[in-house]
């Protein structure tokens, strides 16, 4: 194909993650649009100067994502989930953000200690190094689909001591926060990365080797401007996106 690149192959990430993740991006730019037949094997073994083995286990993995199908006979066709747009402002919440998108929003927790935290997060809440909070694990799911896993620090855990079984009860963070007397929340900023899922995150979200996420790292703030909340949460990359507001 005139114009295309061929990988840069001195990386050390696996070649076929790297051709997975070209289609998908293609997929998700629109370059190939849904319902729309794939190149072939071996148009995609020239585009990315691999061979076709590398291409073959490209395409398996973005059939386990449900990305693309396989008809026998006629190729490959384009089956894009359908991605959830999530707002990032200050007042972010996870089941307003996805209002109108999707009919069931809710929070699992997976489980919770109280522990003393990493240094970044004690500073980010104005702690001192000694002072322990409550750490959270949770993900959380649309229609059924997990779309993020969160991790959550909270704290001082003293001013905090039912937020986990109040999660567990309601799954939601929001109405959690509330029974412990936070009424509103803010945040100042939401700093965005990208990488791909490790192991345990791509069994508990259901995703296929190779898959991307986006983390968010963010500090709440009380209605009195105390922080009093740090979370890094992932974003299934093909589930959703995020659409960072100007407010």
């Amino acid at each position: 194909m005139t114009g295309e690149k061929s990988l840069d192959k001195s990386g050390g990430v696996a070649l076929w993650r790297r051709v997975a993740d070209d289609i998908r991006l293609d997929i998700n730019g629109g370059r190939f649009i849904d319902g729309g037949k794939l190149p072939t094997e071996g148009e995609l073994a020239t585009r990315f100067d691999v061979n076709r083995h590398t291409v073959r286990r490209a395409l398996a993995v973005l059939e386990e994502e449900g990305i693309v199908r396989a008809e026998q006979g006629r190729g490959r066709f384009v089956r894009a989930a359908r991605r959830l747009s999530y707002p990032i402002g200050r007042r972010t919440r996870f089941s307003a953000g996805l209002a109108g998108q999707a009919s069931d929003v809710h929070g699992e927790l997976l489980e919770s200690r109280i522990e003393t935290p990493p240094l970044p997060v004690s500073k980010a809440l104005g702690l001192t190094p000694a002072t322990r909070v409550l750490r959270m694990e949770s993900l959380s799911f649309a229609d059924g689909r997990p779309l993020t896993r969160a991790t959550t620090w909270t704290g001082p855990s003293t001013r905090f001591p039912a937020l986990a079984d109040d999660f567990r009860e309601l799954g939601s963070m929001t109405a959690a926060l509330r029974r412990a007397g936070i009424t509103d929340y803010t945040r100042q900023e939401t700093r965005i990365s990208a990488r791909y899922a490790e192991s345990s995150e791509s069994h508990q979200m259901g995703l296929a080797p190779g898959a991307v996420l986006l983390v968010g790292t963010y500090v709440n703030r009380d209605q009195d401007s105390v922080a009093f909340q740090y979370t890094m949460t992932r974003f299934a990359a093909d589930r959703v996106e995020l659409v960072v507001s100007a407010e």
